[in-house]
């Protein structure tokens, strides 16, 4: 089974589900979505399966995210190949958010992106002394998304501000206190964890995740949320940096602001009126509709395909972004951003 991507199983009274791409730290393709899709709708009516649980090959991480690489290559002969990846993605996430069974998302390592859509709108949310939590979007010219603006919208104060505008990456500790996940189970105790929920006469897969819980430590960014809220509660993404580099701000603060330097400041400024929207969504399906015009606009425009190509293609860390500052963007470039689209159906269409 080394050469399949997605292992699809059921184990005891387990539907079991592991990304197989550990060198690529487990990377979502294309045709993944369709497998991991398929499993759930199978499983969702097979009485013997009464959960499900998702977890990644290799010890370094479950997903790092889409495979950007991917997305990045096939420009050259299907344009609508990335809005066609977004679409089914963003189904996939909204199913998982609203699956009758539970899901046990496993978070072990690296978990960010398309990673974070898989794992973190499943019902149990499990992350270990390894794990690291982000959504580094901004950096590569795109906006946190699968779902991304709905939890970060909903992260106490303005960390969720903070959090997608900077790429944070957060420990257990401060995953489960950004609403990212649930509980914290040491990764040595991972397996017996696994063997326990598959079998089939074992307890409630609640109380059975609850007894391998443990202590995360402290939460970093719950001793920054009081700095954080007043930062974080400015007009625009340019006067949130300001505050942020100002000299009486706090070290962690000023490093961050210095940060925003080099990430989009169209995907920066379209980030901070997504997660306000949001706040404000009927649900995580409304999210995930306005992330899709986001998301489909900046690849159509470029923006998307050049950061991809700076950081990950040619390496040469010098992205041509279409802005030059925080500052150059036009409040009405982002309106057009978030207005109906024009030239492709609608997420839900």
């Amino acid at each position: 089974m080394a050469d399949i991507e997605t292992i699809v199983r059921v184990e005891g009274r387990a539907g079991r589900i592991t990304l197989n791409r550990p060198r690529a730290l487990n990377a979502l393709r294309f045709e993944q979505i369709a497998v991991i899709r398929g499993a759930l709708e199978q499983w969702r009516d097979d009485d013997a399966v009464k959960l499900v649980i998702l977890d990644g090959a290799g010890d370094r991480g479950l997903c790092a995210g889409g495979d950007v690489r991917e997305l990045y290559h096939a420009r050259e002969t299907d344009p609508d190949f990335a809005a066609r990846f977004w679409r089914d993605e963003y189904h996939l996430n909204a199913m998982i958010h609203r699956y009758p069974k539970p899901i046990v998302a496993l978070m072990d390592g690296i978990v960010m992106g398309g990673g974070i859509g898989l794992s973190a709108h499943a019902s149990h949310r499990i992350v270990t002394e390894t794990s690291q939590i982000a959504m580094p979007e901004t950096s590569i010219g795109l906006v946190p998304d699968v779902g991304g603006t709905w939890l970060l919208a909903n992260a106490p104060g303005r960390l969720g501000t903070f959090v997608g505008l900077t790429g944070t990456r957060m420990a257990a500790a401060d995953a489960i206190y950004a609403g990212f996940a649930d509980m914290h189970v040491k990764r040595a105790d991972i397996d017996a964890l696994i063997a326990e929920l598959i079998d089939v006469s074992g307890e409630p897969v609640g109380v059975t995740v609850a007894e391998y819980a443990s202590a995360p430590g402290p939460a970093v960014l719950a001793n920054q949320q009081s700095d954080m809220d007043h930062l974080c509660d400015a007009r625009s993404a340019a006067d949130i940096q300001v505050r942020l580099t100002a000299p009486d701000a706090p070290d962690w603060a000023q490093a961050a602001g210095r940060s925003l330097e080099d990430r989009s400041p169209l995907a920066l400024a379209l980030f901070l009126e997504a997660v306000r929207r949001a706040a404000d969504a009927a649900d995580l399906e409304a999210a995930l509709a306005t992330e899709y015009r986001l998301v489909t606009r900046l690849d159509d425009q470029g923006e998307f395909p050049e950061g991809v190509r700076a950081l990950i293609i040619d390496k040469d860390r010098a992205p041509k972004w279409q802005y030059a500052a925080l500052d150059d963007v036009p409040d009405q470039t982002i309106a057009d951003f978030f207005a109906p689209l024009a030239d492709r159906a609608e997420l839900w269409a």
